[in-house]
């Protein structure tokens, strides 16, 4: 995967497979490996994460400005 990124294990104690699976899943899922995978699955052009991101940080923005106006 990415740089840096430690690989997921997972001890299994006493048997209990479920449990040990049910960590794993959360384990993956909180170090950004499945999320990794899913945008390495078709090439997003430069142009588009800019103008994606730049989407949510208004987004962000409104919904902020948002807020502060209802606490007043």
């Amino acid at each position: 995967m990415g740089k840096g990124k430690a690989l997921v294990s997972v001890e299994v104690r006493n048997g209990d497979i479920n449990r040990a699976l049910k960590i794993f899943k959360r384990r993956g899922f909180d170090s950004g490996h499945l999320q990794e995978v899913r945008d390495r699955k078709e090439f997003t052009k430069p142009k588009t994460k800019r103008r994606e991101d730049l989407q949510k940080t208004a987004i962000n923005f409104f919904n902020s400005q948002k807020i502060l106006q209802l606490n007043l």
